[in-house]
């Protein structure tokens, strides 16, 4: 992916991190330290002229991108924290914003109802789209509510597949993506466990890892417990595995450090 630039805009799971009312040494040490803090999971990626956001958790929409500044908005799915920063957006004026998504009837509130400039356009799993330089191929996920997760490539070389939120992975995706040269971003919201719920663990997300051979992984939407027990056993992912960060990027971007993905 030469021409691709992805940045990691928030990488946490829905309490963030912080979290509300804890005092571990994760949650502690990101009071102290901002550029520790994990906000809503989202991800921009870029192409030439084509910026194409993932997930709307971000409550800043409008501060951060001005009119035209984005080709589109691309969802994994309507729970709250992937989709809040379009409340106050979609009362903006000017050209419509696409929404891309699975097509979920029920949507997230009222904003299907009162969509003001936002143009939802539902997708159907495995059937690629186009936006601008970019193609996305949209992938089946296991979670509560229908959710997609995304293979994106250009013209120039290998992809980049963006899966969250999700436990596991259906068997139909995996064999998409076996046959693929790719780069990974992975929900890994929870640290090595018996009984996890409707994310991955590190268990989890270490197999997926193992099975589809990307290139290279980073481990996105993490809560507060996996960032405990990373604090507590430094050094313990394979080397081609790292944890994303807010503000950090999978492909270089001037004026932002590759390190912060570390």
């Amino acid at each position: 992916m030469a021409n691709v630039q992805v940045a990691f805009l928030g990488t946490g799971d829905s309490g963030g991190v912080p979290l509300y009312g804890c005092d571990c040494a994760a949650c502690a040490r990101a009071r102290n330290v901002p550029a520790l803090r994990r906000g809503p999971c989202s991800a921009l990626v870029e192409s030439g002229n084509t910026r194409v956001l993932l997930d709307a958790g971000l409550t800043d929409l409008a501060e951060r991108f001005p009119p035209g500044s984005l080709t589109a908005i691309v969802l994994t799915h309507f729970h709250a924290d992937h989709v809040q920063g379009l409340f106050h957006l979609r009362w903006g004026m000017g050209a419509p914003i696409s929404v891309f998504s699975p097509p979920d009837p029920d949507g997230c509130a009222d904003l299907y109802k009162n969509r003001g400039i936002l143009n939802f356009v539902a997708l159907e799993k495995f059937v690629p789209f186009s936006l601008g330089e970019l193609r996305l191929t949209p992938l089946p996920l296991i979670h509560s509510k229908l959710t997609f997760g995304y293979f994106i490539e250009d013209m120039h070389g290998p992809g980049f597949a963006y899966l969250t939120d999700t436990l596991g992975l259906p068997q139909e995706a995996r064999e998409f993506l076996r046959s693929r040269k790719f780069d990974l971003a992975l929900d890994c919201s929870h640290p090595p466990q018996t009984a996890a719920r409707n994310h991955n663990d590190l268990t989890t997300a270490l197999e997926i890892v193992t099975d589809l051979a990307p290139r290279r992984a980073w481990l996105t939407h993490i809560g507060h417990d996996m960032d405990a027990w990373l604090l507590a056993h430094e050094q313990s992912l394979p080397d081609n595995v790292s944890v994303a960060r807010d503000g950090g990027v999978a492909f270089g971007i001037p004026g932002i450090a590759p390190e912060m993905c570390h």
